[in-house]
């Protein structure tokens, strides 16, 4: 818990905010100065200070994992690295098509990506789906280039084109609402202007944003803006995988199983607009995924 501490030097006061909390067997304090006098909004420094402090406790074993995975992974031998992407493409690719309805089982997704056999009695969407995800799956780590929204459109049209033509590399032109969801999305007439101000933001957040958090704002804030008809989640994952993998960090699966609490921080976040809720559950969920390689 964070609490208020006074201390008295003479005749002044000064007020600080201290959090105790304990590394290992021993307890460590952090601790903010806040002046000579209690500020206003006091609440809402106590809010920053926790959020700032959990953020930087995350980010250091994020840190760690990030470095023992690359020494793992970077000692492995070519063909194991190959089969190690390709098994992370299958897996990503019947997650978050799973997530957004699918009904292919992870083996229907390996036997049909893998060996080309397709599942009988599924629907033939779900299918090409898969096919085309994990297409633009490998077309996506393969671009080494700057994000901006030409290849975003791309992507969306390879993704949708077997689908949903008619909507594929296109931002929408309508309104639109999410079932079972509090979030409204933005007006259709207000995409471009948003879309422009998304990538203004990435270019510069890029240079000083922790590529793990860039990665969870960019997946938040894409999703929000909600620019497609449909594709949204998918395209958003995408592009956070992107993200981590630009920067050498181990790219992120968010597994069906975890939908609801995926979407829960989603959704109060948006609602609330508050990012850091969906911030923290994403470094939450990083290293749940990569646990074996931040303790080591």
């Amino acid at each position: 818990m964070v609490e208020i501490k006074e201390i008295e030097k003479g005749s002044k006061r000064y007020f600080y905010l201290v959090h105790s909390y304990r590394e290992g067997k021993s307890v460590k304090k952090k601790q903010l100065y806040l002046g000579e006098k209690l500020p206003k909004d006091i609440e809402a420094k106590k809010k920053k200070f926790m959020q700032e402090f959990y953020k930087e406790k995350f980010l250091v074993d994020i840190d760690n994992l990030r470095k023992n995975f690359n020494k793992e992974y970077n000692a492995m031998p070519v063909s194991a690295k190959k089969k190690s992407k390709n098994n992370f493409a299958v897996k990503f690719t019947y997650n978050t098509q799973k997530i957004e309805g699918s009904t292919l089982s992870l083996k229907d997704t390996a036997r049909l990506l893998d060996e080309g056999i397709t599942p009988s009695s599924k629907p033939i969407r779900d299918i090409k789906e898969a096919e085309t995800h994990k297409k633009v799956f490998f077309e996506m780590i393969d671009y080494d280039k700057n994000l901006n929204l030409q290849v975003v459109l791309k992507w969306h049209n390879e993704l949708m084109s077997q689908t949903a033509k008619d909507i594929a590399g296109k931002t929408r032109n309508h309104n639109v609402a999410i079932s079972q969801s509090k979030f409204k999305p933005p007006m259709h007439i207000e995409i471009d202007f948003l879309l422009k101000e998304f990538f203004d933001w990435y270019h510069k957040e890029k240079k000083i944003t922790h590529p793990v958090e860039l990665a969870a704002l960019v997946h938040l804030k894409f999703v929000t803006i909600h620019p497609f008809t449909d594709g949204n989640g998918r395209i958003s994952r995408l592009m956070m995988n992107f993200v981590l993998k630009k920067f050498n960090f181990p790219m992120l699966n968010i597994p069906y199983t975890k939908k609801n609490s995926y979407y829960n921080a989603l959704e109060r976040s948006q609602v609330n607009e508050d990012e850091n809720i969906f911030i923290q559950w994403f470094f939450r969920r990083y290293l749940a995924e990569y646990k074996r390689y931040f303790k080591k």
